[in-house]
């Protein structure tokens, strides 16, 4: 068998998942997007959500996903900028969500761990992308870090407010945040976090949420899965994440991966509806 046809065999056979988030328009990954999306397909890696976190950096983002097919891409402040980047609109958002390749709001939240001073300004933030989710009916990608109560307590009096869909990004926090959630119909999105060695409290999290709320992704370049663990992440190591999930869950690993594919599909119609032309 040739080269060529034993990767093409490998990834006919490979369960195939979804890297909801990553940053692929990092410098980390500058002139390797072709070699990074083709290693992601042989691990069964075949959808990407890439995420800009200033919207200054949005036409870039969007000519990845342009450029790429199996790249699709969101777009928001990110909570740790909020106070240095100008205050975007809801009108904003949802002007770039005409895009048929621009398939989230996000990622959006709250980060009182390393911006905890510009909390009043991040919860202003918040509220205008959570707007934005409802008008054009997309998910909200939410970025919280050591935030757990005022996350809750906004989440749920939005949701009062009227509807919209969430995903809690690279989730690794408590308990109480991660049924807050669920209970708001919202996903938990299982990155290379729980496949630490350290990480049983939160694997004991993801092991009591409901299987068809769970996601998966990367936050490459950041928080690279054991064996890679310490060094640059990339979206074909989602497939060392969902091994661990599958185990988490008791299940086989093809059943746990159609499984988030079906989730990621319902969070992410736009992605699943997609045929194709930027």
């Amino acid at each position: 068998m040739t080269k060529t046809a034993h990767n093409t065999a490998q990834i006919a056979d490979s369960p195939r998942i979804t890297d909801s988030h990553c940053h692929l328009d990092f410098p980390d990954f500058d002139g390797q997007l072709d070699d990074i999306i083709a290693r992601a397909a042989e691990a069964g890696v075949t959808r990407m959500v890439t995420i800009c976190t200033k919207l200054k950096n949005e036409p870039a983002v969007r000519a990845i996903a342009e450029t790429h097919a199996p790249v699709f891409y969101a777009a928001a402040t990110h909570p740790m900028s909020a106070a240095s980047e100008p205050m975007v609109s809801v009108d904003q958002l949802v002007a770039l969500a005409a895009h048929p390749k621009f398939v989230a709001i996000g990622e959006t939240g709250l980060d009182y761990h390393y911006t905890s001073e510009s909390a009043e300004v991040q919860r202003q933030s918040l509220a205008i992308h959570i707007e934005a989710a409802r008008q054009t009916g997309l998910p909200l990608i939410i970025h919280s870090r050591a935030a757990d109560d005022d996350m809750a307590r906004i989440l749920a009096a939005e949701s009062k407010a009227g509807s919209f869909g969430c995903v809690m990004h690279c989730f690794s926090s408590g308990p109480e945040l991660a049924r807050a959630a669920l209970d708001l119909g919202f996903y938990l999105s299982m990155s290379g976090i729980a496949a630490f060695p350290k990480s049983q409290e939160l694997r004991d999290i993801f092991a009591a949420a409901p299987v068809d709320r769970i996601l998966l992704e990367t936050d490459a370049p950041y928080l690279a899965p054991p064996p890679h663990r310490g060094k640059r992440n990339e979206p074909a190591y989602t497939a060392y994440t969902a091994r661990i999930g599958a185990e988490i869950f008791a299940m086989d690993y093809a059943a746990f991966a159609a499984r988030t594919q079906a989730n990621f599909d319902r969070l992410f119609p736009k992605v699943a509806q997609y045929k194709g032309g930027a």
